[in-house]
């Protein structure tokens, strides 16, 4: 069976316009998590986010068109029949919201397609494709559809592309939540007490092990498994047992034909919210028997980016099989008991060819990725 290639991988996010200063900046135990500048705070629990500072717009077009920009001029040309799978939960909100304010008549990009077609019409693809929409665990699941896409031969090449933004209107309704945090915030601390939201733009490119020679490519990573489960336990809140987050990883596992132990690393959701730090948790003790391999994520630095937050992951995690390390957990001074050997707030050294990546999200949506390292 033809193995599934990530051939590139490109991003933008708080802490740079590319992928290596994102790598450099996490290695560095760099933070992009600053004072909000975009729109007034006063109001709401929090004032800091990880805020791409220079995003600009012209009056009536988005934000999201200057991020979409800057993503796909790193990623080149694609081939036509390349499949399309855009992961964003809000899209343009900006443009919403302000067509809210004026009390006006709402734009055609609250529906997606407008940002499906301006990708498509960039990169010269045949079909504009779909945008996946599964909350915060969006990209991991749109990963995991294009690989299933590609391993039963209805595409060559599959193109994800995630983005959201930083607004208002998704940052008004985690304040009301309770769920953001007033200072930075510090994932699978004793302490934490919420995230601090973020934004970000990630493609990645991904296809079929028999068209890299035709392509002209290398793989950064091989794609190995994934898995999605729901837990449905409520709207917001995970399963404090964990079991839909579970289910996905040993999805990921069946479908990689590993087991536990041969995980180098994980890289968690980690958003450093009371309840999902500890779900995580809990099932990542479920999943490695309470023996749990190095662990670390990247929220603390970034913050919260949605609909991108697993692609931007899993563009990470390519770097961290490649170098053989993964970055410190920025914020964790003093770490949950269950993980305190797990995880650092320095980098360290990693030792194995596969790499886990998870990401879970409102409605009880979780979702696993498992990586090879391409030797």
């Amino acid at each position: 069976m033809s193995r599934i290639a990530i051939t590139r991988a490109v991003a933008v996010s708080a802490l740079g316009n590319s992928l290596d200063m994102l790598w450099s900046a996490l290695l560095a135990g760099q933070s992009g998590i600053s004072e909000i500048s975009r729109f007034d705070c006063q109001n709401y629990i929090s004032r800091l986010g990880g805020e791409i500072a220079d995003l600009s717009a012209v009056t009536g077009t988005s934000l999201l068109d200057d991020l979409r920009c800057r993503v796909l001029r790193q990623l080149g040309p694609v081939a036509p029949d390349c499949r399309l799978l855009v992961a964003t939960t809000k899209g343009e909100i900006d443009l919403l919201q302000q067509s809210v304010v004026a009390q006006a008549e709402l734009p055609r990009s609250v529906f997606f397609e407008p940002l499906l077609a301006k990708i498509a019409k960039e990169l010269g693809l045949d079909s504009a494709g779909q945008n996946i929409n599964a909350a915060c665990a969006s990209s991991t699941v749109a990963l995991a559809r294009a690989a299933a896409m590609l391993e039963h031969g209805a595409a060559n090449e599959v193109l994800v592309f995630a983005a959201d933004l930083l607004s208002e209107f998704v940052f008004s309704g985690f304040s009301a939540l309770q769920a953001l945090s007033p200072q930075a915030c510090r994932p699978f601390d004793v302490q934490r007490s919420g995230l601090n939201l973020g934004e970000a733009g990630v493609a990645l490119l991904l296809c079929r092990e028999e068209r890299l020679e035709q392509n002209g490519e290398a793989p950064l990573a091989w794609l190995r498994g994934w898995g999605s489960a729901n837990d449905a336990n409520h709207v917001t809140a995970p399963a404090r047992d964990g079991w839909g987050l579970i289910l996905a990883c040993r999805q990921a596992l069946d479908k990689a034909g590993l087991e536990a132990q041969q995980i180098a690393a994980v890289n968690a959701h980690g958003t450093a919210t009371v309840y999902n730090d500890a779900m995580e948790l809990t099932a990542f003790s479920e999943i490695f028997a309470g023996s749990l391999p190095p662990l670390h994520g990247i929220k603390g630095s970034i913050g919260h980016c949605l609909g991108a937050a697993g692609a931007l992951e899993a563009a990470v995690a390519c770097l961290a099989l490649k170098e053989q390390r993964i970055p410190g957990t920025v914020g964790c001074l003093v770490a949950e008991e269950v993980c305190r050997e797990a995880i650092s707030s320095s980098p360290r050294a990693i030792r194995g060819d596969y790499l886990l990546t998870t990401n879970s999200g409102f409605g009880g949506v979780n979702a696993a990725l498992i990586l090879e390292r391409a030797c």
